[in-house]
């Protein structure tokens, strides 16, 4: 992993983060890579955000994977400082590499520097080796999450 390199998203990563976003069942319906517009408006309001921090994984100055952490401070737990892990994606031939592994601990890492307590993250239901791999770094299915469309 010596020659990887992760670092903030900037524009011209957009489409290769998408393309990744889109490249899988779930992904595949709801992402939709034809029309950066409104991936471009999101990556404005993130970098304007110091609490946000979108992240792509370089390897010989290809994007091959990407996660979001959000930084929120808070009142419960004595006023602790959490973190969550978003949209983590791994680009199809880099799976299995040990890349998701470091981008994940990279996550924690930022998450100890920025002073949180705890690092949350959420994994649909039907994506089971996604679990075993959050399981395998130490993450506990400790809740259940809920959603709301809207």
């Amino acid at each position: 992993m010596e020659d990887l390199e992760i670092q903030p998203a900037t524009v011209d990563d957009i489409p290769s983060i998408v393309a990744m976003l889109a490249d899988d069942p779930l992904g595949a319906q709801r992402e939709s890579p034809d029309d950066l517009t409104p991936y471009l408006a999101a990556l404005e309001r993130l970098t304007s955000d110091p609490n946000q921090h979108l992240v792509v994984a370089v390897r010989e100055s290809r994007v091959v994977g990407t996660l979001q952490l959000t930084i929120i401070p808070g009142l419960s737990r004595r006023g602790s400082t959490r973190s969550i892990v978003e949209g983590v994606r791994i680009h199809a031939d880099e799976r299995g590499s040990g890349l998701g592994t470091r981008l994940i601990e990279w996550a924690i890492e930022e998450s100890r520097r920025q002073g949180c307590q705890l690092l949350q993250l959420t994994s649909d239901n039907t994506r089971t080796d996604a679990h075993r791999f959050y399981e395998r770094l130490g993450f506990t299915a400790s809740h259940v999450g809920f959603k709301l469309q809207l």
